[in-house]
């Protein structure tokens, strides 16, 4: 059942412990109070995390296997590293499927990740973006196009929002369903092909289903039509269906 919460934190190892999809340590490098937050929405499949810490530290995580991550910072500020690569507003960290990996700030860090079972993500990468979305061999750092992060941005700062001011709306299947499938969308057009070739790409293969959606409809005017049967006739997934029609 889709779900939110949002947790505070004095304790760096409270804070890891409740890092979702990883085995997660974290040792504060600076001196003060430390003070954390995770904002945890899960949808139907789609697990997003958004952290903030303030101090100085070196986080360590053991990925989850059978989830593939994303990671991007959700504001600017001090240096935050993966590895030895700086993690910037304007890119995305692909993590590699249950990899070690180490995290290092200088000062305050805003972050945010989105996960997928790895099946799931290997299928949308082909149905929406038709390119293959598996999780790497090793960590990558990807930079979209700027309107494609913008708007994966927007759509994870708009479900934050949810989850700390209306987080009942979120638990409703439908609302969690459409927004699980704009953020897998916006996801998908940062990590696949170019936005030229993906739109055009993207526009081919939704003609082509909607053309034998309109079909099956037209050729059925007084049969009622369910969901499964129309997939099946149409040869797509009603996950594929639903987002076209989207």
């Amino acid at each position: 059942m889709p779900s939110s919460a949002v947790r505070t934190f004095s304790d760096p190892d409270d804070y890891a412990a409740a890092i979702r999809a990883t085995k997660a340590e974290v040792a504060v490098t600076g001196r003060g109070r430390f003070a954390a937050e995770i904002i945890r929405i899960d949808l139907h499949r789609l697990w997003m995390q958004r952290f903030s810490d303030n101090l100085p530290r070196i986080g360590h995580s053991a990925a989850t296997s059978g989830r593939a991550i994303i990671s991007f910072r959700t504001q600017p500020g001090p240096s935050l590293l993966a590895g030895a690569a700086e993690m910037q507003p304007t890119n995305i960290v692909r993590c590699s499927e249950g990899s070690s990996s180490f995290q290092r700030s200088s000062g305050s860090a805003r972050w945010g990740s989105i996960s997928l079972p790895v099946e799931d993500m290997v299928s949308v990468g082909v149905a929406v973006g038709g390119c293959d979305l598996a999780p790497p061999s090793d960590t990558v750092i990807v930079t979209p196009a700027p309107a494609a992060m913008s708007r994966l941005q927007r759509l994870h700062a708009a479900a934050a929002h949810l989850a700390e001011e209306a987080p009942e709306i979120i638990t409703n299947p439908d609302v969690a369903r459409g927004l699980e499938q704009a953020m897998i969308e916006a996801m998908v057009a940062c990590l696949g092909p170019s936005e030229d070739r993906e739109d055009s790409f993207m526009k081919r293969q939704h003609a082509i289903v909607m053309r034998r959606f309109r079909r099956v409809v037209e050729e059925n005017p007084e049969q009622p039509l369910y969901i499964p049967d129309i997939c099946k006739a149409i040869r797509v997934s009603e996950r594929t269906l639903r987002m076209c029609c989207q």
